[in-house]
């Protein structure tokens, strides 16, 4: 997983950027899809040893490899050049190992190869600001420099400002033999509140754009420093270590081991980035904002099944959409369901609680409650998703991924259908751009039937927000929603 740059560091950038609000997400998320498929199918027929880059047409044995950096005139003219950056004698990230087995990334301080996925959460300009990072089930190859070939693990990176999408990411990563992880690149697209782009910019691949970069070295300790990414004019992070064994208050309790970097950014003031073994990227802050680890899969997995009390939640929020609410009798019982909620959540947040999902579940469930009582109704259905939200996020500690991501994107379609219906073009759009992205999360798990329903059904949602056509939005999303209930 990999934290991104906080959103007003984004929208600052932005503003320097040409805003592209013209094209479409719908365009670059079916291209994206396009390329899953095909880079699953590869994946699925390349025999074993692919992982070897000896296995790939064109591609030589890997060996180590010094890696290309930029001169002191590049870092000038990106105007770097001031930067208190780091001597060569204390650059951890200046020769890549060889790559014998990539894809298998364990590195305690970055381990992406076992986290399936995460939840990062805190407050960007006074908005609420949450993430989910995703292993992806597929591979790509990457030709880093002329005969080098790495093959890479997949994340994806969704982030969510203020309860809209704010910006996703495809990020690459690999693991050397001496056990640094390597970064090799990423796809960007930052989002106004409308869901169209606002910018690509950041969007890098090594043996394109320029050298990969080191994201973790494989026993830092105080002094180290490697640059996260090496790109003057597009993305530029050097880190340097400056605490080791460090324990933190992590979402299952002390988290011992842990580094403390300090961020040299090209675009923003130097701030403290934690890493935390079983976690990766721990804590972020920039100024008053702050992004840290709040649930991870399954580093912080239970057994025992999904308690009752967040079954309680789930299942009432799931009533309290249905409802129609249109007679007082029916105001009443949504109001005595969200109370029952609010009363297991209670009972429920007594035990082991991630510390970090208690305010929004909180949050949540009385904000549900205030819907109510006012009689709003598209409020208070819009309420009810967000209370069924909270609730999901806390069984990612007893349900597997996948699941959780398959009700992830049941509770999108409802916000599609509530937006649609209220009239919001702009809302629907959202939505419809986050459904294309957490598609890719699930689709492995669905039978090609129904992936080509659900496929169908979110393109007829795109096109009916391009013709400004809601009431066919609407009804997509009903019809989607009716493909979801076999499936969740």
């Amino acid at each position: 997983m990999r934290t991104r740059r906080t959103a007003r560091q984004a929208a600052e950038r932005a503003r320097s950027t040409r805003v592209r609000g013209s094209i479409r997400i719908g365009a670059l998320a079916t291209s994206f899809a396009l390329l899953v498929l095909v880079t699953r199918w590869v994946g699925a027929n390349a025999p074993a040893a692919a992982a070897s880059s000896s296995t790939v047409p064109g591609c030589q044995e890997t060996v180590s490899t010094p890696i290309p950096q930029p001169t002191q005139a590049m870092l000038d003219a990106a105007g770097l050049g001031d930067l208190p950056l780091a001597s060569d004698s204390a650059r951890r990230d200046l020769v890549a190992a060889p790559f014998s087995d990539p894809t298998s990334v364990t590195n305690p301080l970055f381990p992406v190869g076992e986290l399936d996925s995460a939840i990062l959460n805190g407050h960007v300009d006074g908005k609420v600001f949450h993430t989910e990072t995703t292993l992806l089930p597929f591979t790509k190859i990457i030709e880093w420099i002329p005969g080098q070939c790495v093959r890479v693990l997949v994340s994806q990176y969704m982030a969510f400002l203020g309860g809209s999408l704010q910006e996703t990411a495809i990020d690459l990563y690999a693991q050397a033999d001496d056990g640094s992880v390597w970064y090799l690149g990423e796809t960007v697209s930052d989002y106004k509140v409308d869901g169209l782009v606002l910018t690509t910019e950041g969007t890098w691949q090594a043996g394109i754009d320029g050298p990969f970069a080191m994201i973790m070295p494989s026993d830092p300790q105080v002094g180290d420093v490697n640059r996260a990414e090496n790109l003057p004019g597009n993305s530029f992070e050097e880190v340097h270590v400056t605490k080791v064994n460090q324990t933190f208050n992590g979402p299952s309790g002390p988290v011992s081991g842990g580094i403390i970097g300090s961020e040299i950014h090209q675009d923003a003031p130097p701030s403290d980035k934690l890493f935390a073994p079983g976690y990766g990227e721990f804590r972020s802050t920039d100024g008053p904002d702050v992004e840290a680890m709040a649930l991870a899969s399954p580093t912080d997995s239970l057994p025992g099944g999904v308690p009752a009390e967040l079954t309680t939640i789930s299942n009432g929020a799931d009533r309290i959409f249905a409802s129609h609410l249109t007679t007082p009798l029916q105001w009443t019982r949504a109001g005595h369901i969200a109370r029952r909620m609010l009363d297991a959540w209670e009972a429920f947040r007594a035990g082991d609680v991630p510390p970090r999902l208690v305010r929004p579940t909180s949050v949540a469930l009385r904000n549900l409650i205030s819907k109510i009582e006012g009689q709003r109704r598209s409020a208070t259905r819009s309420a009810s998703i967000d209370a069924a939200y909270a609730s999901n996020d806390l069984q990612l500690r007893y349900r597997p991924v996948t699941e959780i991501d398959t009700m992830r994107f049941d509770l999108w379609v409802r916000h599609a259908l509530v937006d649609a219906t209220a009239g919001s073009l702009g809302g629907t759009r959202s939505d419809v751009v986050t459904l294309e992205w957490i598609r890719d999360r699930i689709a492995q798990t669905l039978d090609p039937v129904t992936l080509v329903r659900l496929d169908t059904l979110v393109a007829e949602m795109d096109v009916a927000v391009v013709d400004d056509d809601l009431p066919a939005a609407a009804q997509a999303a009903r019809d989607l929603r009716g493909v979801m209930s076999g499936l969740i």
